[in-house]
């Protein structure tokens, strides 16, 4: 068994009261820590306060691992700060104890102190409030705890095996589940059958599905047994299954609790995968899936084969050849009667009893019945009487449900009640259905407050009255709190809804997706925003769904659906995104026209991700579309029109237009440099696209200038391991590997493969893309197996991303073909020559230079097997097609007539091959230099074939 997981940390952290309002929106970031396993507990301590406060807060301070110091001049003015607990945790620090962190909130002469020899966060101190969107800030300064959990760790490891504990107190390793609800009553039969089939039935039984009415309980009944028996587990780990993107979410964070290196990619489907396998290598672990719609859904989360225990909880019983079923039926009389009782106080069996009748027995209207007869003071009885009169005014409106009636009458007595404790309770409850129903950031409701109805954004702008709120809505078991998070129970949500007029309805789901759409990271194609985007994005699906339904906020709806879809293509789920950007721009069309620059901006992105797809006449259809709206907006020389004709610059490249693609190109770059200036990040983009393309173009020397220039502002502008300087570095690198200059490319290549896979994790195409050009240069160098791992394992990621008939693809095959080659395996180059050719003919048309590349690279491996008139044929193709794209006197042609001479050689034709060497030799020694590898390669071959013709010079 693999070690689990690493050692949470306990976190404390220290702040001036005058920089409360910054306080909430660290703690948020850190509850998310906390529920990924990376954190045990936090404890925030303002300076100052009585002697038992400071005792207080000076034991926690002991016994932190991580200890952040909120740092502003407030701060840093009060002379509690530097402690004498302070200085010793900065001993502690320097002796490798604890890390000591100086988060600067406020600008500040925060270095001139003692904290100027320790790290501070965010990212070069830039002072939290300066961001234009704080999240960002708060998100960065996540993952530098992050980093440094990782960093502390104690050395220590978990046994092979476990063995179950006989203490029921005794705690998984792991454990991520809801809340134990100390109220549960009964069910004790049912649970003992669900451990007795679980332990001791066969292999079908390891997965249990929990089926029945909604409000029946069947979430209580797969959390106790969780609670009651993790013990016998080392893994217990619980799945919000509603809505896909969320199940994803939730159970790819298995993968950092469990320490597997698949957890920070940014393919989710990676860590996805990673999960399974180590949940099928591994026993005594349960797996809870709470709440899924479709048993289809499952599919992605089920190990083969099943080691351990499985629950699923759903309204839908349809799970037969997946799980076991087990029906939940209503509670048995007497535990309704026992739980009316206790949690009333009171002890009027037969009234309770009555009430249970009505209610059905079922545990959500039980719950519901009891905390209002508890908060109104009522009796059993008197409450029973009002039920009555309440549930038949329900049913006479003749409201369409899908719940059983006592749960919308008990609701109905308690919004009532509710809303007389607290005016805009229900306010709140209404917004809130409308979202996702777990993980509702409070923060994020108070920071939308201005995109709300006016009586609710004042109660959130108020936290005492949000305060109020909240308590009510508790108090009526409406919602729970946990972590700093609302959550509202589903059937809450549609009984809500069902209670709404048509206007609030469509009134409600528009405020949600404003809601959102404030939230929701402007910059989403930003790794460090992934976090963030990642625990909105439930919410998100939600919100735009209801709007979808009442027709509301078309423009607001679209906006937030391209968004989103920019998230997902950074974590490479091109499909979903192209997807979500096509309703996007269905709904900017509608609302702002057919030429409005926010179609373009929309057009723009999905141009990105059919770019990505390979669909290059698609997304230079949606580009072009693009550019010509926004040159007659905002005139030929905007910023934007830069943007478009960049990528349709890089779109032609790709089609094999090298003239088309340098004209958008060198556009693209005057327009940035007029409006920003020589240094700026966005003219560093279009210095690297044309220096790749001067270096296809071969003007190796333009290539260098423009990539060394780009290079030179990306690391001035964000240092040394961004992403960015990531492709400047593989740009560079290719262009040295063209020169010869092994070693150096070697270099750049591992260095931007050092950053890819910090930045986007082991199984992204970024990171494939970077095995490939190190791949290349190992080939070079001599060291084929490590050529040919590379490749293999670049050919792996890019299939499982893209499919087999991707032009990245043909690209890792053709790669793999050509070490296949050099090893001698001429049958398996010939195939994966062959397959590149058939991908590129599909994908470009017949005269493309990758066509090119696939004929030339299947020329070679013929002549190799002796094929010489199909060799001949492959290369006379291939050549036609270099010298219309490039010209007579590029490298890539260099390479073709070479390739021909030999061939002419070999059948006979030693004038013919004489020709074509000589002139390899020549156009690589023009372009290259004398001293290229290629041209000491081409000139070795001339050599040779003058000796055949019996010395070279009468063949000049």
């Amino acid at each position: 068994m693999v070690a689990l997981a690493t050692s949470p940390a306990d976190v404390f952290f220290s702040y001036s009261p005058r920089d409360e309002d910054l306080r909430p929106k660290l703690e948020t970031h850190l509850d998310a820590l906390k529920r990924q396993g990376v954190i045990r507990t936090y404890q925030g301590f303002a300076l100052g306060g009585g002697k038992e406060r400071r005792e207080a807060s000076a034991a926690k301070l002991r016994e932190a691992r991580i200890v952040l110091l909120l740092v502003s001049a407030d701060f840093l003015h009060a002379d509690a700060w530097l402690s004498p607990e302070i200085r010793e945790a900065i001993a502690r620090h320097e002796a490798g104890e604890c890390r000591v962190i100086p988060v600067i909130l406020r600008p500040c002469p925060w270095e001139k102190t003692v904290l100027g020899a320790l790290q501070p966060l965010p990212h070069r101190a830039r002072p939290v409030t300066s961001y234009p969107n704080q999240s960002e800030a708060f998100t960065e300064i996540a993952k530098g705890i992050r980093s440094a959990v990782r960093e502390t760790e104690p050395p220590a490891a978990w046994p092979a095996a476990r063995r179950p504990s006989s203490s029921p107190d005794a705690e998984p390793h792991i454990k991520k589940l809801p809340p134990r609800n100390p109220s549960f009553t009964g069910r004790d039969q049912l649970l003992n059958e669900l451990r007795s089939a679980l332990t001791t039935g066969g292999p079908a039984a390891l997965t249990q599905a929990i089926s029945g009415l909604g409000g029946i309980g069947k979430t209580q009944l797969a959390a106790e047994y969780a609670h009651r028996y993790a013990s016998q587990y080392n893994v217990v780990w619980w799945v919000r299954a509603e809505e896909p993107a969320t199940a994803a979410e939730d159970f790819a964070r298995l993968a950092a609790a469990l320490g597997l290196p698949e957890q920070d990619e940014a393919d989710q489907r990676i860590a996805i995968e990673a999960v399974r396998s180590w949940l099928s290598r591994n026993d005594r672990w349960l797996l809870v899936l709470d709440n899924v719609n479709d048993p289809k859904d499952v599919a992605p989360y089920l190990p083969h084969p099943r080691t351990g225990h499985i629950l699923i909880t759903s309204r839908n019983p349809s799970f037969r050849g997946i799980a076991t079923p087990l029906t939940v039926p209503a509670l048995d009389r007497a535990d309704s009667v026992k739980f009316l009782l206790a949690r009333t106080g009171q002890s009027d069996a037969r009234a309770a009893e009555k009430l249970a009748e009505t209610l059905g027995d079922l545990p959500l209207a039980l719950v519901q019945a009891a905390a209002t007869i508890k908060e109104t003071r009522s009796s059993i009885a008197t409450y029973h009487a009002a039920f009555g009169d309440h549930q038949r005014e329900l049913l006479l409106r003749g409201v369409p449900m899908d719940y059983p009636t006592p749960v919308a009458t008990t609701w109905g007595l308690a919004f009532q009640e509710a809303q007389r404790l607290s005016p805009v309770a229900v306010d709140l409850l209404s917004l809130c259905a409308f979202l996702a129903p777990d993980d509702i950031p409070r923060e994020g409701l108070a920071d939308a407050a201005q995109h709300l109805p006016p009586a609710l954004a004042a109660a959130l702008s108020d936290p005492l009255t949000l305060d109020e709120a909240v308590a009510a809505l508790r108090r009526y078991s409406f919602i729970d709190v946990h972590e700093g998070a609302l959550s509202v129970h589903r059937l809450v949500q549609a009984v809500v809804r069902d209670r709404l007029s048509p206007e609030d309805l469509r009134m409600w789901a528009e405020a949600a997706v404003r809601l959102v759409d404030h939230a929701f990271p402007e910059s989403s194609d930003d790794v460090e925003t992934w976090p963030f985007c990642a625990r909105w994005l439930p919410h998100a699906l939600a919100a735009a769904g209801h709007a979808e339904a009442y027709d509301v906020a078309k423009g607001v709806r679209g906006r937030l659906l391209a968004r989103f879809a920019v998230y997902l293509q950074g974590r490479a789920a091109f499909a979903e995104a192209k997807g979500y950007l096509e309703r996007a721009l269905a709904l900017h069309e509608a609302v702002f026209g057919h030429d409005d620059p926010r179609v373009a901006a929309v057009l723009r992105s999905l141009g990105s991700v059919l770019h990505d797809l390979g669909d290059l006449g698609g997304a230079r259809g949606h580009l072009e579309r693009a550019l010509a709206i926004d040159i007659a907006s905002f005139g030929p020389d905007h910023p934007d029109v830069a943007r478009d004709v960049n990528d349709l610059g890089s779109v032609l490249m790709d089609q094999g237009d090298l003239p088309g693609a340098r004209k958008h190109l060198e556009r693209a770059l005057a327009i940035d440099e007029a409006t920003y200036g020589p240094d700026d990040p966005s003219v560093a983009i279009r210095l690297n696209n044309l220096g790749a393309l001067f270096r296809d173009l071969g003007d190796f020397a333009g290539a260098r200038v423009h990539l060394e220039r780009a290079l030179a502002i990306d690391i001035r502008a964000y240092g040394q391991s961004h992403p960015t300087v990531a492709i400047g570095r593989t740009n560079l690198g290719r262009l040295l590997h063209d020169l010869g200059d092994l070693k150096g490319a070697r270099e750049q290549f591992e260095e931007a493969l050092k950053i890819d896979e910090q930045s986007y994790g082991r199984y992204h195409p970024r990171f494939a893309l970077a095995l490939n050009n190190r791949g290349r240069v190992l080939r070079d160098l001599g060291d084929l197996a490590g050529a040919r791992a590379d490749f293999e394992r670049a050919l792996a990621i890019v299939e499982d991303t893209y499919g087999p008939d991707h032009p990245d693809v043909a690209r890792d095959i053709n790669n793999l073909g050509s070490v296949l080659r050099d090893l001698g395996d001429l049958e398996g180059a010939r195939a994966h020559f062959a397959r590149v050719l058939k991908i590129a003919e599909a994908t470009y048309g017949p005269d493309h230079p990758a066509v090119a590349i696939g004929c030339n690279n299947l020329g070679s491996v013929l002549q190799a097997l002796g094929e010489l008139p199909g060799a001949r044929e492959q290369l006379e193709r291939a050549l036609g097609i270099a010298q219309a794209t490039y010209g007579p006197d590029h490298p890539v042609v260099a390479s073709i007539v070479n390739n021909l001479g030999r061939v002419l050689q070999a059948l006979g034709d030693l004038s013919g091959a004489w020709q074509q060497i000589e002139r390899a030799v020549a156009i690589a020694t023009k372009a290259l230099g004398p001293t290229h590898p290629s041209v000491q390669i081409f000139s070795r071959n001339l050599a040779r074939l003058g000796d055949a013709l019996g010395g070279g010079a009468e063949a000049t």
